[in-house]
């Protein structure tokens, strides 16, 4: 008799699971503590690397009006980073987002991002410096693939994939543009870290601060600053910066007692920064004027969202999305011509913005110029793919005969959950199902309690079906076949199913599915 049992198998699963954990123990760069961690200093790399331009397109754009401010902003994180402690490992790069949210992020790798409208609330070049070490350190630190290595713990054997984000871009119409990037990007850039990375954040963003030169006070005024318009509930600030980064009491109360451990004085720089903040301050008035006019226009109110650009267009003239507002306003009153015209000038004041040329791409094929929207559409896919680009680009395949490019592009947008994405879906069910029907609606034979026969159909898509037929044939209980044709006599709503009577009735329901067949011959997209 064998005497050694074979071991469990979930005691295996145990033991590799944690030889799995024994691998993925790290040191953390900055803190030297042990961390959990799947993902290396490549990973980061390349993750910053591929998500940096779309996240930035997909959040506004680049701020490139002050072309000075974005070098000072630069130079300020430089000087910063020249004290993390991977330094020469990490790939660190700052820009300046072209949007009025108060909000900051880092991506993994050292890419960070401070919007436009968080400038406009700092003091200093001091809290400027608070707010860029923090992210400096979660990019440091690893933060975010500490975060995803917590993930995968849940989630082992799951498959990465690419889904789409709803980056709502605001118009007269309504429009509705989803972004597509990785939902890695809006997880990585909307992920709210633990306490202890946010203490990190704070704790070695202030010596990377003194490190620096920097005064470490502008830290705790910083925090300050936030924990006031937290307690007042600034809608702003709760929709930006606080959604990931929440302050607290405990945290001001840290920073005041780091601040102690570090050497007194440094820069502050005040001066400085309200210098180089001019420009912008000075234009403020002019996106304060355009925010409420795409506010006001998001609600329907053209009447009052007309004379807010108007205002924002005579303070700041050369600002591109102001001009794109104003071929939105133009296009919704049905002015297609003057509405390309100001497309143009918002693509000649920024053309690496891909709602200007997506927008001025539509404008082309509404004129009946399919040769100039083509190249808009595809350059506003390349700078940020959108299922409103696709949709488009789609329709023009489709136009001109090219079914397998027009399929592609169809599949692409309708992987959107909007307006877009279900009208792709329901040019590829047109596009398919007088071929195919069988490929759009399930069928199975079923009886009731009286032995009368159905085919149920199912419509598999997300559109509304009409004239469904069915070819059906039956085995009676003498053995005899009967065959017919059946019409469903309404509509069948997207993901319903109906039955149709076959006019067949049997004795025993044993083995329907063997002596029941139901085929759809023919089905069309409902009117």
């Amino acid at each position: 008799m064998n005497m050694h049992r074979a071991r469990p198998r979930w005691t295996r699963s145990w033991q590799w699971f944690g030889l799995l954990l024994l691998a993925a123990c790290a040191v953390n760069p900055v803190t030297g503590e042990r961390q959990l961690q799947f993902y290396d200093a490549d990973w980061e790399r390349q993750t910053g690397a591929e998500l940096y331009a779309p996240m930035r397109q997909a959040g506004g754009g680049d701020y490139i009006q002050d072309p000075a401010l974005t070098a000072y902003v630069r130079d300020v994180g430089e000087r910063l980073a020249a004290q993390a402690r991977r330094r020469d490992t990490l790939d660190f790069e700052f820009r300046i987002l072209n949007d009025s949210t108060p909000n900051a992020w880092a991506l993994p790798g050292g890419k960070i991002v401070v919007n436009r409208g968080l400038l406009t609330r700092l003091n200093s070049e001091a809290e400027l410096a608070a707010v860029l070490a923090h992210e400096i350190v979660h990019a440091d630190a690893a933060h975010s693939a500490q975060q995803q290595s917590k993930g995968v713990l849940t989630q082992i054997g799951a498959t990465a994939g690419m889904v789409l984000i709803g980056s709502q871009v605001d118009s007269s119409a309504g429009q509705q543009a989803a972004a597509m990037v990785p939902a890695l990007g809006a997880q990585l850039i909307t992920q709210k870290f633990s306490r202890d990375a946010e203490r990190e954040a704070d704790q070695y963003g202030m010596r990377y601060m003194a490190d620096a030169g920097y005064d470490p006070q502008g830290a705790v005024q910083l925090q300050e600053t936030f924990l006031r318009l937290s307690e007042g509930r600034d809608p702003d600030w709760l929709n930006g910066l606080f959604a990931s980064h929440p302050p607290s009491r405990e945290r001001l109360e840290r920073n005041r007692a780091m601040a102690q451990k570090l050497p007194a004085g440094g820069h502050t720089e005040p001066q400085r920064y309200a210098r180089m903040m001019a420009g912008l301050m000075r234009s403020a008035p002019a996106y304060a004027a355009y925010d409420e006019a795409i506010a006001a226009a998001g609600r329907g109110e053209f009447d009052r969202a007309r004379p807010l650009l108007d205002r924002a267009l005579e303070q700041e003239p050369d600002e591109a999305l102001f001009h794109a507002l104003d071929g939105d306003l133009k296009a919704h009153t049905g002015a297609l011509g003057e509405a390309l015209l100001a497309y143009d000038r918002a693509v000649a004041r920024n053309g690496e913005y891909f709602y200007h040329v997506l927008r001025r791409g539509q404008a082309h094929l509404k004129l009946g110029q399919p040769a100039a929207a083509r190249r808009d559409l595809e350059r506003s896919l390349a700078l940020l793919p959108t299922s409103l680009g696709h949709y488009l680009l789609g329709n023009l395949e489709r136009d001109a005969g090219r079914r397998d490019a027009a399929r592609g592009h169809y599949e692409q947008a309708a992987r959107s959950d909007s307006e877009t994405g279900r009208q792709a879906q329901r040019e590829l069910v047109l596009m398919e199902i007088a071929e195919d029907p069988g490929r759009f609606v399930a069928t199975a034979p079923a009886a009731d309690g009286s032995g009368n026969l159905y085919c149920v159909v199912a419509n598999r898509t997300s559109v509304a079906l009409d004239g469904i037929t069915v070819r059906a044939g039956f085995s009676d209980d003498a053995g005899s076949r009967q065959q017919g044709r059946v019409r469903l006599d309404a509509a069948l709503a997207a993901q319903q199913r109906a039955n149709i009577a076959l006019g067949w009735r049997t004795m025993t329901t044993a083995g329907l599915e063997n002596r029941v067949s139901c085929e759809v011959e023919a089905a069309r997209v409902a009117d």
